[in-house]
């Protein structure tokens, strides 16, 4: 039976629109922390904060996956109307567990030259600790930008990085805790060299 077999107060129309500024901010600004918790508290489930970005961005006309894990898939489906698909045609990816990150940055489509805004986007649940700094630059920050990462968070962009996609091709990454906490690195937002320098 549906986790969501109880009644969520998430409205659609005018907590999805918030949700949407939200992540809008975070996306124009990229390592810069929203949180989302007021509109997560709303719903209910095992994942309630991946659930808000789902019911923000997701609709009958799109895609998504959410890695084998089929209570969220049909919570996503009752939800939204969204259609499930495998890894490589979602638009969107759902990532609950740290072990299918590496398949998900692996197959997701990374748009073409002619369109790359075609590409997927991957929604990381991540609560693990800090684990040191990385220093991001690209559209959107002056100069540079300096933030505390988890290694979920350095983990899942090396692995994009070795991708090598074709300017301006890539996937775009959002982060978001149990607790509602989100941030975005956008695909063309990359980790500066000296960040491993001592």
């Amino acid at each position: 039976m549906s986790t969501l077999s109880k009644k969520h107060d998430f409205d659609i129309v005018f907590d999805s629109q918030k949700v949407f500024r939200l992540i809008l901010e975070a996306m124009s600004n990229p390592a810069r922390v929203v949180n989302i918790k007021e509109y997560a508290d709303k719903l209910y489930g095992d994942y309630p904060a991946l659930l808000a970005v789902a019911m923000t961005f997701l609709d009958n006309e799109v895609s998504f996956n959410t890695c084998e894990n089929r209570q969220l898939s049909d919570d996503i489906i009752s939800l939204t109307l969204a259609r499930r698909e495998k890894i490589s045609s979602a638009d969107f990816i759902f990532v609950c567990q740290a072990s299918d990150i590496k398949d998900a940055i692996e197959n997701a489509k990374c748009g073409t030259l002619a369109d790359p805004h075609k590409s997927a986007t991957i929604i990381i649940q991540d609560d693990s600790e800090l684990a040191g700094q990385l220093k991001f630059s690209g559209p959107g920050i002056k100069n540079c930008v300096e933030v505390q990462a988890t290694k979920i968070v350095k983990d899942t962009i090396a692995l994009r990085d070795v991708q090598h996609y074709e300017y301006p091709q890539g996937i775009d990454l959002i982060f978001i805790s149990s607790g509602g906490e989100l941030f975005a690195i956008p695909r063309l937002v990359i980790i500066r060299e000296d960040t491993y320098e001592s």
